[in-house]
């Protein structure tokens, strides 16, 4: 893990909002300065972040939950929540970049290059690209996140794309346990994962927050898609400080091994 020079870190709605909806100021932060550090040591940084539709709703305090509204929401929150990310990481000297993609970005082989190729340039130049699914025009991504948390699996495949060797994915928990630790005290974290099995999947059980849909069942899919492609994942706590830093020392979350066939680059999407 202390030879990863390239990682991506995916950030949820849990994280990157308060429970009324506004931005938390205090978790980007916190984020930023980690990252920051990270590149201060010659390492290449992709952050994918979710929390789009849910600054929205915390800036208008208004919405329905149907796919136009959260579209709209996602068209004001998008705004609110790049100029958090650019004052935060302004204060560590870092500058970012916002790359907004949907799912046929990634199929077509033609504009999946041009991205490829945009992202790979920007952490040349030393600019964190932040990515998020363009929720204001693509349908069937908001009804993938309604059902399946679609930024953890398009956190796994940015990282395939890039061929980060590393995927961090913070969350509202410390990672896989055998239950669900906010109703179970007796649940265990699993430290390390050589490979997902049925019984994780059962412990993870269903959604995540009330501000995000990606639970602990959609990271497992997304752990489970990268390590194929021959990347590390991390699950791990957003609000940990130092949690990254912990992550690159095998001392945060859980940690999902790499295949040792890989297949990186022979993606699906179905």
């Amino acid at each position: 893990m202390s030879g990863v020079r390239r990682l991506v870190v995916k950030v949820g709605s849990s994280t990157v909002t308060h429970p009324t909806g506004g931005i938390h100021h205090a978790n980007l932060e916190r984020l930023a300065r980690q990252l920051a550090d990270l590149r201060g040591e010659g390492r290449q940084v992709l952050l994918v972040t979710s929390g789009a539709i849910a600054a929205g709703r915390g800036r208008l305090s208004q919405g329905g939950r149907g796919i136009v509204d959260k579209q709209a929401l996602a068209a004001v929150g998008q705004g609110v929540l790049m100029h958090a990310y650019e004052r935060c990481f302004a204060e560590y000297g870092q500058t970012v970049g916002q790359v907004l993609l949907t799912r046929e970005d990634l199929r077509d082989p033609h504009r999946r290059q041009n991205l490829r190729r945009t992202l790979l340039r920007l952490m040349e130049w030393g600019v964190v690209p932040v990515v998020n699914e363009n929720d204001s025009v693509a349908v069937e991504e908001i009804r993938e996140e309604d059902r399946a948390g679609g930024n953890d699996t398009l956190s796994a495949l940015v990282t395939d794309l890039v061929e980060a060797e590393l995927l961090v994915l913070l969350s509202d928990v410390a990672g896989l346990f055998t239950g669900d630790p906010r109703r179970d005290a007796t649940a265990q974290l699993i430290r390390r994962v050589r490979e997902v099995t049925p019984q994780m999947e059962e412990w993870a059980g269903g959604a995540g927050s009330s501000r995000g849909t990606g639970g602990m069942r959609t990271k497992l899919a997304a752990a489970r898609l990268a390590t194929s492609r021959g990347s590390a994942v991390v699950i791990a706590d957003g609000g940990e400080n130092g949690v990254l830093r912990a992550a690159l020392a095998g001392e945060a979350g859980t940690l999902f091994l790499p295949a040792e066939r890989k297949t990186r680059g022979k993606e699906s999407l179905r």
